[in-house]
């Protein structure tokens, strides 16, 4: 007989990708002793775990938030202003983006759609895998696709913010998703809103794994705050925002040299590295010594916005010199090997405080916003922002706060310059960034497979 099988120690669950070009990819040999059905893999928690397991380990791997090479943190970190690129060899890639000279063959922006949309099938695939799953308890399936639902909506947002209309796959549906069309980016952001709507119920705060590797209900929430901060539902996500704020879950860390420690209490989601003593993907990524950088440095307009007294530049920023020059690399993360106490966090306590201050100042809540955003300061050495700070300034303050606080982090800045218009503010050390560059192309190779995904995005 022939059937379609997954090898469960890849767990890919994602044999039908938005790339395929015909139903010839589609796998289909004789039944292998030692592999699982796709039939039966939703059959047994254990297996469905496992497949959930799989997912996750594609987000460290290979996924907009995996932190290395190919993720949101790099390359929307030089796309806007927070780092430099010294690929200077490479073409029509990563150096490229850099400029903001990219172009819809961009071999860079390619990878980043394609890794992204896998992510997105694998969690279809569970989701659509508890729907017709008989042989799992209730709660385990509600668990399960909870925490699938909230992946697929964590790699959606990072498309929609860097593509902005993009297709919204649900199935696994090879004829139905190779015909998708786009969808704009307020109906994107509103299925968002909805999914994960869906997803919050259906999950616990507590965690099910102690090292919080594994979204709860909270990490969810937070989720929806950012989708409706996207939308200036400010309201709505000061609700969800406050109460992540007061979950006794969660402690502000007033310690600078402890807040990318692993065991940290102000840690809402991250990921854990391949191996027992892996290196994060950012601690390798961005590490150079004795020489100049061959990947990436921070960039100096990032370096010079640290006024005198900030200790996160001392203690997060390490200046080294070459040459009778110096580079500045984030060291943020500082396990470069045989690593036991850090893991890239996807989501920390400090972004729910200042997304909280950001929604109070948009409501004119600007007493009550000072608290949330003079706790990064003074934990860095600063002095609070005065009581009689008016409401644009205040909003300022808090895009400058953040991005002192996560530079090099999830492509953050880029997402916060959006969110708050201001990406226009670019051009300012940028000279070739344009004002369609808020979107990257759509890649061409998928164009020329799918005519719905026209047309372009604008400039390219």
């Amino acid at each position: 007989m022939k059937t379609r099988y997954l090898k469960p120690q890849l767990f890919l669950l994602s044999g039908l990708l938005l790339t395929m070009a015909s139903c010839e990819n589609l796998v289909e040999v004789d039944f292998p002793s030692n592999q699982i059905s796709t039939q039966l893999v939703f059959q047994d928690v254990q297996t469905a775990n496992a497949a959930l397991a799989g997912l996750y380990a594609g987000l460290w791997e290979d996924s907009p938030v995996s932190g290395g090479a190919r993720g949101a943190g790099a390359l929307l970190g030089i796309y806007a202003d927070d780092l430099e690129s010294h690929a200077t060899s490479v073409v029509n890639a990563e150096y490229d983006l850099y400029r903001n000279i990219q172009i819809d063959d961009n071999v860079a922006v390619y990878a980043y759609w394609t890794s992204a949309y896998q992510k997105v099938y694998q969690a279809n695939a569970i989701i659509g895998g508890m729907a017709g799953s008989s042989g799992i308890s209730g709660s385990e399936k509600q668990r399960i696709k909870g925490e699938a639902l909230f992946i697929r909506s964590l790699v959606l947002f990072y498309l929609q913010q860097a593509f902005g209309n993009i297709p919204y796959p649900t199935t696994t549906d090879y004829e139905i998703n190779r015909n998708l069309s786009k969808i704009n980016a307020a109906a994107t952001l509103q299925k968002l809103e909805d999914d994960l709507k869906e997803a919050v119920p259906l999950l616990s705060d507590s965690y099910r794994e102690p090292e919080r590797i594994v979204v709860n209900r909270k990490a969810a929430e937070f989720l929806l705050a950012k989708v409706l901060m996207s939308q200036n539902k400010w309201n709505e996500a000061e609700v969800l925002l406050k109460g992540i704020v007061t979950n006794p879950l969660y402690q502000f860390e007033p310690d600078l040299s402890k807040v990318f420690l692993k065991n940290g209490k102000h840690i809402l989601f991250q990921l854990k590295p391949k191996n027992a003593v892996d290196p994060t993907k950012e601690a390798t990524l961005y590490y150079f010594v004795n020489s100049a950088p061959s990947v990436y440095s921070l960039s100096s307009d990032l370096v010079s916005s640290f006024t005198s007294g900030d200790l996160r530049k001392s203690q997060w920023i390490t200046p080294v010199s070459f040459n009778q020059a110096t580079k500045y690399r984030p060291s943020k993360y500082k396990a470069i090997s045989n690593n036991s106490t850090e893991y890239s966090i996807v989501f920390r306590l400090e972004e729910v405080y200042l997304l909280l201050a950001e929604a109070l100042a948009q409501q004119n809540k600007l007493t009550e916003a000072l608290s949330f955003v003079n706790a990064t300061r003074e934990r860095a050495g600063l002095p609070a922002l005065s009581s009689t700070v008016t409401k644009e300034s205040l909003k300022t303050e808090i895009l400058a706060e953040n991005r002192k606080e996560f530079f090099a982090e999830m492509g953050l800045r880029f997402m916060n310059l959006k969110r708050a218009g201001m990406l226009g503010m670019l051009s300012l050390t940028k000279p070739n960034f344009k004002t369609y560059h808020a979107f990257w192309p759509i890649p061409q190779k998928e164009l020329l497979l799918n005519k719905n995904l026209n047309p372009q995005n604008e400039g390219y």
